[in-house]
């Protein structure tokens, strides 16, 4: 597949960036080479989503490149977010797909595909009793 220059320079951000960025984030940090207006980015990311590339991130607004790029399943993507650190992890659980494809079946949903993405502490917060964002804390 071949990426356009566009493309090719949202996908580098992504890859250099310690977290998530948003599409304003992107356009900031890639003023310089030439992207000038937030449409340019959203084409971007949307190519790079569809090439399977780039996931985005619905609860923070935000993108992320993919943990397998080539070999994701767009049916069934699931994250795990760190409210403290910003941690993210991309799993898979072949489980838990099942699951959502038996219960669109009982319920004659038409499922397309599923992104889950659920919040919480990394290993490392927890352990170092790090709150999360309600307060909780791990156990030391």
């Amino acid at each position: 597949m071949q990426l356009t220059a566009n493309q090719q320079l949202v996908l580098a951000a992504l890859q250099e960036a310690k977290g998530p960025l948003g599409a304003y984030a992107l356009l900031h940090r890639l003023r310089e080479a030439g992207i000038a207006a937030p449409i340019q980015v959203y084409r971007a990311l949307d190519r790079l989503i569809e090439h399977g590339l780039v996931h985005r991130l619905e609860t923070l607004n935000a993108y992320v490149t993919c943990a397998k790029p080539g070999e994701c399943r767009h049916s069934f993507t699931g994250f795990a977010i760190c409210d403290n650190c910003g941690h993210i992890d991309e799993f898979e659980d072949n489980a838990l797909g099942r699951d959502l494809k038996r219960w669109a079946e009982d319920n004659a949903f038409a499922l397309g595909g599923a992104t889950i993405e659920i919040h919480g502490r990394c290993a490392k917060c927890a352990a170092l009793g790090q709150p999360d964002r309600h307060g909780a804390r791990g156990t030391p």
